[in-house]
C-alpha cells in the first residue's frame, strides 16, 4: 500500500532527523529536507498517473477543462504551500510560515477569480430564465 510506504519514509526521515540533531543539526536539517522531498515526488507519481481522470470528468460533465485546470493548481499550490509552512514551522520560523500561507491563499483567491465570474454569470442566467 502507498500510505504504508509514505508512514515508513515519513518515520524513518524523522528518527534519522532526531538522531542527528544531537551531533550535526545542519544535517538533521537536510536529511528532513530530503524525507519531505521524496515524500512529495513520491505521491507526485502517484497523482500523475490519475490525472487522466479529471480530464474524463471535464469531458463527461461539459465543464471547460480550464476551469479544471484552475482547480487543480489550486489544490497543488495549496498544497504546496501549506507542506513548505510546516517545514519553516519545524524549524522555528513560525512568523515566516505564516505569511507563506496567507501569500499562498491571496494566490488561491486570484486564481479562483475566473471561476466565481463563471458562477455569478450561470446565477445570472437562471435568474433570467426564472423571471
Amino acid at each position: 500500500m502507498a500510505v504504508l510506504q509514505l508512514v515508513g519514509i515519513a518515520f524513518v526521515t524523522a528518527v534519522a532527523a532526531i538522531l542527528l540533531k544531537e551531533t550535526k543539526p545542519e544535517i538533521a536539517f537536510a536529511v528532513t529536507i530530503a524525507g519531505g522531498i521524496i515524500l512529495l515526488l513520491f505521491v507526485f507519481d502517484l497523482f500523475r498517473d490519475s490525472i487522466s481522470i479529471f480530464g474524463d470528468i471535464a469531458a463527461k460533465t461539459g465543464i471547460d477543462e480550464i476551469f479544471l485546470k484552475i482547480l487543480l493548481k489550486m489544490v497543488g499550490i495549496g498544497y504546496l504551500v501549506e507542506f513548505s509552512s510546516g517545514i519553516l514551522a519545524d524549524f522555528g520560523q513560525n512568523s515566516l510560515a505564516d505569511k507563506l500561507t496567507f501569500c499562498g491563499k491571496v494566490i488561491i483567491l486570484i486564481l479562483a477569480l475566473p471561476i466565481f465570474e463563471q458562477v455569478l454569470a450561470l446565477i445570472s442566467d437562471l435568474l433570467g430564465l426564472i423571471q
